[in-house]
Parts: structure tokens; C-alpha cells; sequence
């Protein structure tokens, strides 16, 4: 497991263009079994990510499509809360229990993401353009996610299972289940991208990503307008004319120090 997304760690495994790849994560406490089962974390590291997948073939300009197959979360984990507090949940077939409390199970990885292109290791808290961790519940199994590639060979990284989350992510965890397996298709295309976009089951999504919450509304405003001209064929002052009377903004996530936005398109 990485704590970091870098362009200069060794790929654990490459794969062609529509190759797949499956793998395992710890949750963000890394641990694994319980919350007493704590792995070792890199100095400094954040959220435990498998990877890098490397893509053959891969050029920074291209994007990445990434089907996500499999989200499977290990049957346990936890919320945190000020001061401090960690309510633990299991999970009971669909569904999640926490005492008294009860919600859908939803799971997602929180991280799908590649290295900015500067030497180094960065952080894997804020989302960027390449992806990273955008927390967005939309993204389970059946979901298409397309990010700009920044670097040759892609080096995807992946993890952060949520079991299920809100919009903002507001206490700034999810529940916080390691990854028993998840499973990704990864794929090229030329396809041009200011920020990632995604394709649900019935619609589209474009996000925005910025520390200030307008900024990234407008960046996934106008992605989603780029979507809609090319896909519907219809020019931008028509894009946006539909966009105001179809289009909802949603804020992804308030708590990564970029704040995320994404635009649904219902389709």
C-alpha cells in the first residue's frame, strides 16, 4: 500500500488498453481485520491506495476511462466525529447498523486517481484534475469515471472504500471500510477533458474542483456544458439555456481543503 500518489513509484502490475485490474485497500485508519488491526502507514502518508496500475500505451493528454466493476467492502467500519468520536458500523446484507441507526449500503472508492505530473510525493487528500480523492457517492459498481491523463503510463492508484456517504461528507469520514476487492477496467481515449467526468446507469456527471466552492461549481458547469455540446450536438448558448432548467449541482465533498462540485445530468 502507498500512502502518496508520485510518478516515480515502480507500477505493481500493467495492464493493455481494457485490461482489468483487482486489488485490496486498507480503510483510512489503514487498518484491516478491526479498529485494533492497524497497518503499517508510510511517515506523513494519507489514505492507503493500491497501485500504480500502469496503462500500456498510455500519453499524458489522453484520458483514462475507468469502469468500476467491483466496489466489495470488508463487513465493518467506522465514522468520525468532534471531538473525536468514532461510531462503528457493521454490516448486515444491504444494509448498515450503527446501534440504533440504520443506512443503505452504498459503497464507493472515495481515491481513483493518478500523480500529478511534478516529481515527488503529494499528498492524496485534495482531488485534482487527474482525479484523486473526489468522494463522490455517485461513483459505485456500473459507473464509467474519465479522467486527463498527466502522465505517461497513467499510474492509477485506488482505495478509500466508503460504505456509504452524503453529499459534503460534512464530519469529513464516511464509514470507513477496508476494501475486501475492488475491480477496474481501465481504457484509453482522446477524448478531451477539462476536469473528469463520469457516466452513471441514467446520467452524466461533471466535476469541479477548487478551494473555493464557486470556482469549483463554475468548473463543473462549464465541463458539463463542453459534455452537452458534444453529446447532444447543440451549441453552448443552447447547452446553457437546457443546463439551468436540467442541470443540478451538488457539492461533492467540503472537507479536503479543495472543495468538489459535480454537475448531474439526468440521461
Amino acid at each position: 500500500m502507498r500512502g502518496f500518489f508520485s510518478r516515480d513509484y515502480e507500477p505493481v502490475e500493467s495492464v493493455e488498453s481494457g485490461g482489468t485490474v483487482s486489488f485490496h485497500a486498507y480503510n483510512a485508519g489503514w487498518q484491516w481485520d478491526g479498529p485494533d488491526d492497524v497497518r503499517e502507514k508510510p511517515d506523513g502518508g494519507g489514505h492507503a491506495l493500491a497501485g500504480p496500475f500502469d496503462v500500456r500505451g498510455a500519453r499524458a493528454g489522453q484520458t483514462l476511462v475507468v469502469r468500476i466493476d467491483e466496489v466489495t467492502p470488508r463487513p465493518w467500519g467506522w465514522t468520525w466525529a468532534e471531538p473525536g468520536d468514532h461510531f462503528d458500523w457493521t454490516l448486515d446484507g444491504a444494509t448498515w447498523r450503527c446501534g440504533p441507526h440504520e443506512v443503505p449500503s452504498a459503497p464507493f472508492l472515495g481515491v481513483i486517481g493518478m500523480p500529478p505530473p511534478e516529481p515527488g510525493e503529494h499528498s492524496t487528500g485534495p482531488p485534482r484534475r487527474w482525479g484523486g480523492n473526489i468522494d463522490c457517492k455517485e461513483l459505485v459498481a456500473g459507473t464509467t469515471l474519465y479522467l486527463p491523463i498527466p502522465v505517461d503510463g497513467a499510474l492509477l492508484m485506488a482505495g478509500d472504500c466508503h460504505g456509504a456517504q452524503g453529499d459534503g461528507e460534512v464530519s469529513g469520514t464516511a464509514i470507513e471500510a477496508p476494501l475486501e476487492r475492488g475491480t477496474l477496467t481501465l481504457e484509453l481515449s482522446d477524448l478531451e477533458l477539462r476536469s473528469p467526468i463520469a457516466r452513471t446507469h441514467d446520467a452524466w456527471l461533471a466535476f469541479g474542483f477548487d478551494e473555493d466552492l464557486d470556482v469549483a461549481a463554475e468548473q463543473a458547469t462549464a465541463t458539463m456544458l463542453d459534455l452537452m455540446e458534444r453529446e447532444l450536438r447543440i451549441p453552448r448558448p443552447e447547452a446553457l439555456a437546457l443546463a439551468s432548467v436540467s442541470v443540478d449541482l451538488r457539492v461533492t465533498q467540503v472537507v479536503n481543503g479543495t472543495k468538489g462540485v459535480h454537475a448531474i445530468l439526468r440521461a
